[in-house]
């Protein structure tokens, strides 16, 4: 369904990208049209939303969806990426409008009032609007009950959630809610999650997400069907810019980038433990702070939130752990993997991190030049967890079955196979365990997402909210270089691919 709408979008759109073109270079014979603005400034502005799913900074600088989308749209433009990242959705359109920015990339959806304001782009993934609320508390089933109820929701001001509502208090006068303008809905998600509010509204990957941080609240019920999300240009100019993005959406849609960079960001988010993430995120205050100088310590090439949360897999964060098969540590290593990078004593914290970081370097470098640099790591985790010659069978089976084996999101669904006789048995390396070691790289992903978002909650906390530094990326460059300039901005290029995640 989801193919079919985009396809239907995009074989219409490209029938008009040419006409597009032509008409924004004839625009105004005494202007240039916005494509070559951008091009002659050597710029593309974009504001996001600084978040866990769109834009943040990471140890190896930018990172994100929208970030990732936005550099590669930029670098075939030709142009450095100018990122105006913003904690509140309320600062985004208002640029767009003021031509301050060029794109807005945020993830949001094709809402009414959105697209009667602004141009929206294709849609490159779907979402629908959920009413959350606090688990153990009294749940509405529908929209029917809630109303009964005499209960309020309430919203961001200027959000997509509030249009909804609006529209269904003129079908429903009795339906209640707050419109804020003091927080934003991460804010609103963990007053929801300490009980301070009863309802909110959050789209479905925003509440799978941020359950990783706050397992508390969960779905009470969808408030719409699933809706496209896009990006956003002013309607007050000429289409050049736009008739390239419907090109580029077409064509990473097509060649596979679009499904590389949704499984990098939300591949590992449809199983949701609740028991299992609340101990999480208890570690995250209890345990982590203690651990977090040696991960950071030993984690070099790797992102250190990776490492801790591979640690959280293997051992709880439990320097002392053992299991009767003989693993021991923090990174729970065999006796001969342990000598094998240079750890003398498994219960050591020091020594457990440092092997285990040494060890998972060397299976990343096994790992076949063919697969995708950002990719290379879940393969490895995968080795880490059931040895690399079965990830290697299950490599053959998705080729085998006409698959694509440098695909994680393609091979991870050939693991469960290895346990089965009609495939294991024609198999290189035999049987093997191979639906564990799925759930195993799966449940590290989530929580490295976790502490990503704990991480950034913490830092927000702490952070005036009001500040909106910008950033500048040059995207065609390899390399890292920063160099501040006198109006506080961050000049970047784009860092270099390494198995960090």
């Amino acid at each position: 369904m989801r193919t079919s709408v985009f396809t239907k979008f995009y074989t219409l759109a490209l029938s008009l990208v040419a006409l597009l073109l032509i008409s924004g270079c004839q625009y105004d014979s005494n202007s240039k049209s916005e494509l070559q603005q951008i091009k002659e400034r050597g710029v593309l502005r974009v504001g996001t939303l600084n978040n866990q799913l769109s834009y943040y900074i990471g140890p190896d600088g930018p990172t994100g969806m929208e970030y990732d989308l936005a550099s590669k749209f930029a670098k075939e433009l030709g142009v450095r990426l100018e990122i105006k990242p913003a904690y509140r959705l309320s600062e985004l359109f208002p640029a767009l409008k003021n031509g301050e920015i060029d794109i807005v990339a945020a993830g949001l959806t094709q809402a009414p009032n959105r697209v009667k304001a602004f141009r929206a782009g294709p849609a490159y993934y779907y979402v629908s609007q959920q009413v959350v609320y606090k688990k153990g508390t009294w749940r509405p089933r529908n929209l029917q009950q809630l109303i009964q109820s005499n209960q309020s929701i309430t919203v961001v001001k200027g959000t997509h959630f509030e249009h909804t509502l609006q529209q269904l208090a003129k079908k429903h006068p009795d339906l209640k809610y707050q419109i804020t303008d003091d927080y934003d809905i991460n804010d609103l998600l963990k007053q929801v999650s300490t009980g301070e509010r009863l309802f909110t509204v959050a789209d479905s990957i925003e509440l799978s997400l941020t359950q990783r941080i706050y397992p508390n609240i969960a779905l009470a019920f969808e408030l719409t069907e699933d809706q496209p999300t896009s990006w956003y240009l002013r309607r007050d100019i000429d289409e050049s810019l736009y008739a390239l993005v419907v090109e580029f959406f077409g064509n990473i849609h097509q060649d596979g980038q679009l499904h590389l960079i949704e499984e990098k960001y939300f591949g590992h988010i449809a199983e949701f433990d609740y028991v299992d993430t609340r101990a999480f995120v208890r570690a995250l205050d209890s345990k982590l702070p203690k651990w977090e100088t040696l991960f950071q310590k030993y984690a070099e090439e790797f992102d250190w939130r990776l490492v801790a949360a591979l640690a959280y897999q293997e051992s709880h964060w439990n320097p002392k752990a053992k299991s009767p098969t003989g693993v021991r540590g923090m990174m729970m290593l065999t006796l001969p993997t342990a000598r094998s990078v240079g750890v003398t004593n498994r219960l050591d914290p020091e020594q457990s991190i440092r092997g285990g970081v040494e060890y998972l370097r060397k299976i990343v470098n096994r790992i076949p030049d063919s697969i995708n640099q950002h990719e290379k790591i879940w393969f490895a985790l995968a080795s880490y967890n059931l040895g690399y010659g079965h990830v290697m069978d299950a490599r053959r089976i998705a080729k085998a079955q006409g698959a694509n084996p440098d695909l994680w999101s393609d091979v991870k669904t050939r693991l469960p196979l290895l346990r089965k006789k009609g495939y294991y048995e024609y198999t290189r390396y035999g049987f093997a365990r191979g639906d564990e070691a799925l759930n195993y790289v799966e449940s590290i992903r989530r929580y490295y997402q976790s502490i990503i978002g704990h991480i950034d909650q913490r830092d927000h906390d702490v952070l005036d909210t009001g500040t909106d530094d910008l950033m500048v990326i040059s995207a065609p460059d390899d390399g890292i270089e920063k160099t501040p300039s006198n109006k506080g901005t961050t000049t970047q290029q784009a860092p270099k691919q390494t198995s960090k995640q």
